[in-house]
């Protein structure tokens, strides 16, 4: 672990706390807490006057998880002395949208939000983007503080500071960075997730093990049942070394310039997998695929290690999520859609691909490699269904 990420677990294993610090040092300058343990939603009042105290707060969440949480929250900051409102969008990624965007900020602006105003992102991924979008942009920018409610949020996408909106042009092209003030991961929340939506998260931290930790990589794959079963303590356990290892990357680089891109290993195929199924495909499902079939590419070059693929796609079938190219995804729509991904580079595309399990390679170590169609049409064609 770098000097950018730090941690601490209690006795009991049923919390842990990483602080990030992020390499332009703009998060507060010392950087910013992770927090993760059942019911700290309760304390959301006493981390807010600590860490991000403001006049109002707006919460922003989807539909769905309003309905389990929105109340809960806004009661928890009411009963505490605490101004706020909920703000609510359709669930699902088909509204993280440029449309969402403008009507929360519109909505903001009718309530009449100052620059006194903390956002707070209540939910899974896809709200965090879209409000620590509506954050970063609102009256030139607004404290953040992310509350992540599903594995996804928690592992990977409330941390690091990337926000943003999808395109007709793909996912996530126009967006910002924006650290979050903190985050308060209450594992109590994923209780109410569906087990697709438990599954899906655990692939990134299958990524996260595959390009950092071999160690880690092989105690999910000792720990299959009791992750999937939400055990406490491994849940907690999980959450905080997926935490770790993206803490110390962004640590080191926070814009993507070079050790960044080790996390999109699966992401340049999985992106474009999930945009070719409409988003029926959860997130973590396509970015499953992703992986296996990066992995057989890396192979393929003689860049990753042979029995890399064997062993990525053993793990990710007993976590219960797909391995092969669906049927009738064609390999030239799927490279196709790779072009609209933010990892192309002057008409390029690149791949995060691994040396070994725990081991990115750096490509003329900058940890993105160009590859030709054809390779990639090779590897889509041997991870096919």
């Amino acid at each position: 672990m770098s000097e950018s990420a730090g941690t601490s677990e209690s006795a009991s294993g049923l919390s842990a706390r990483v602080v990030v610090t992020p390499s332009n040092g703009e998060a507060e300058t010392s950087g910013y807490e992770v927090r993760i343990r059942p019911g700290l939603l309760e304390e959301l009042p006493a981390a807010l006057r600590e860490r991000a105290p403001a006049a109002r707060y707006a919460v922003i969440s989807d539909s769905t998880v309003a309905e389990l949480y929105g109340n809960r929250v806004l009661d928890t900051l009411r009963r505490a002395g605490l101004n706020a409102e909920l703000l609510v969008f359709p669930a699902g990624e088909a509204h993280k949208n440029r449309e969402s965007w403008m009507d929360l900020s519109d909505r903001l602006l009718a309530s009449r939000h100052g620059r006194d105003t903390t956002v707070l992102a209540l939910g899974g991924g896809v709200t965090g983007d879209l409000a620590g979008f509506v954050a970063a942009t609102y009256m030139r920018g607004l404290p953040l503080v992310q509350l992540p409610t599903t594995v996804l949020a928690m592992i990977d996408s409330s941390v690091g500071g990337k926000t943003g909106v999808d395109t007709p042009g793909g996912k996530n092209l126009i967006g910002a960075f924006l650290q979050p003030r903190f985050v308060l991961a209450d594992t109590g929340t994923l209780r109410t997730l569906a087990p697709a939506e438990v599954r899906a998260g655990l692939a990134e931290a299958v990524k996260h093990g595959a390009i950092a930790d071999g160690g880690y990589f092989r105690w999910i794959s000792e720990s299959v049942e009791p992750l999937l079963a939400l055990d406490p303590s491994a849940t907690v356990r999980l959450i905080g070394r997926s935490v770790e290892i993206k803490a110390a990357v962004v640590g080191a680089d926070e814009r993507e310039n070079g050790l960044r891109k080790t996390l999109n290993f699966g992401h340049t195929v999985g992106h474009a997998i999930e945009a070719r199924s409409a988003f029926s495909l959860l997130h973590g499902e396509a970015i499953a695929i992703g992986m296996v079939v990066e992995a057989d590419l890396g192979e393929a070059l003689g860049i990753t290690e042979p029995g890399t693929t064997a062993r990525i796609r053993e793990l990710l079938e007993r976590l219960g999520l797909p391995v092969t190219v669906p049927a009738g995804f064609t390999a030239a729509e799927v490279i196709e859609l790779t072009r609209a991904d933010k990892k192309a580079r002057a008409g390029n595309v690149e791949y995060a691909l691994l040396e070994r399990i725990g081991t990115s390679s750096p490509g003329d170590g900058k940890f993105g490699i160009a590859v030709r169609d054809e390779d990639v049409a090779a590897a889509l064609g041997r991870c096919r269904g």
